[in-house]
């Protein structure tokens, strides 16, 4: 018989699938950071909303989700 755990969340490579989605988003934040970090050093200066918000709002919430995965996980180890 197998039982049911907290750990069913859980890949098969040891992160959590929430941990996975804020690295994913933390890295297409930081991804649109570096290209308005580029396109302005050419002198572009009217840039789309659109790269703005990803770099202004994607990459702090990749962070908070991380960061909740990290104070889930550490509660459950508790």
């Amino acid at each position: 018989m197998s039982t049911a755990t907290k750990e069913t969340a859980v890949t098969a490579s040891g992160k959590p699938f929430l941990m996975r989605i804020g690295i994913g988003l933390f890295g297409l934040g930081m991804l649109a950071v570096v290209v308005v970090f580029i396109l302005f050093a050419t002198g572009l200066e009217n840039l789309p909303v659109w790269l703005s918000v990803a770099a202004g709002v994607i990459t702090p919430l990749g962070l908070l989700l991380g960061l909740i995965a990290l104070v889930r996980e550490a509660r459950t180890k508790n």
